[in-house]
Formats: C-alpha cells, structure tokens, sequence
C-alpha cells in the first residue's frame, strides 16, 4: 500500500548559515555603523541583541530574508518576547520542529473532512498517511498544502 510521512524538520545548518549570512549583511548596512546589534546561534535558538526594539524587529526582518533565502519557510520561526537589559533589547527565535498532538488532530480532520480514501495515524512527532492509490496521497499533499497551519511541513518516505 502506498504511504507518505508527514513531517515538520529544519535543517540546523542551514539556520547556521542564515543566522552568518545575516552577520555579514548587519556589518554592510549604514544604518546599524556603530550601534551594537548582533546575532547568536545556540542550543538551537537564535538570539538577536540591538540598542532598540525597532533595530531588533530589522534584526528580524534581516534573519528572516536570509531564512527564505535559504529555501527554509519564515513559518518555522518562533519569535519571543522582547526583554529589555540595561542599555540593550533582546529577542529570541525558536523554531518549530515535529507535529504537536493539536496539529495533528487538525490534520486529521482535515483529511477526514475532505472524503479522500486515505488513513492518518500519528506516529510520535510525524503523521503517517497510507491509502489505495497515488493519486489519493497527492491530493491529501495538495490538500494540506493549500491549508494555512501556522506551521511548515515536508512529505518524505514516499513509498509504493
């Protein structure tokens, strides 16, 4: 029977590459000369510090540019709240990684809901889907890619 996973995964070293790329680009632009702004990769979150908050939303804008560049989806970023130290803000960027258990209920009703003759089981942070024919799992990766979830998903293990 053919089947697909449903899976929602970022490549660290390509986060690494925007968060370097975005580095080099805050040392060219006239706008941040002298001011103290900078971007830190660790322990899989990335930390933007600048004088002001509208400098760390730029931060942000400039992040997310180099993450689309990247070919990673801007929807993976989980921004956190300011905080405001000293003469400093900062603001930390999560990413999203695997399924939570309430998108993939909605994932599930949606398939369900949309009478295409396939079956959905959450598989831990993934969604297996299997059905009868190919062009059933297409039309539910169509499906699912149409919906807005707040959240980026790939298709991988797509098998015969």
């Amino acid at each position: 029977m053919p089947s697909f996973d449903i899976v929602s995964e970022i490549d660290s070293q390509e986060v690494l590459n925007a968060v370097e790329n975005s580095k080099r680009e805050l040392t060219g632009r006239y706008d941040f000369r002298g001011v103290e702004a900078d971007f830190e990769w660790a322990n899989d979150e990335v930390t933007v510090k600048a004088e002001s908050d509208f400098q760390c939303q730029q931060l942000i804008d400039i992040f997310r540019n180099k993450l689309i560049k990247r070919n990673l989806e801007a929807g993976i970023m989980d921004i956190g709240r300011p905080i405001h130290s000293g003469k400093t803000f900062s603001q930390k960027i999560g990413f999203k990684q695997g399924i939570d258990s309430a998108t993939a209920k909605k994932l599930i009703k949606l398939i369900k809901d949309s009478k295409i003759k396939v079956q959905a089981a959450i598989q831990g942070e993934q969604l297996r889907i299997t059905g009868k024919k190919r062009d059933d799992l297409q039309q539910v990766i169509s499906l699912i890619k149409e919906q807005d979830l707040g959240q980026p998903f790939q298709y991988t293990n797509f098998r015969d």
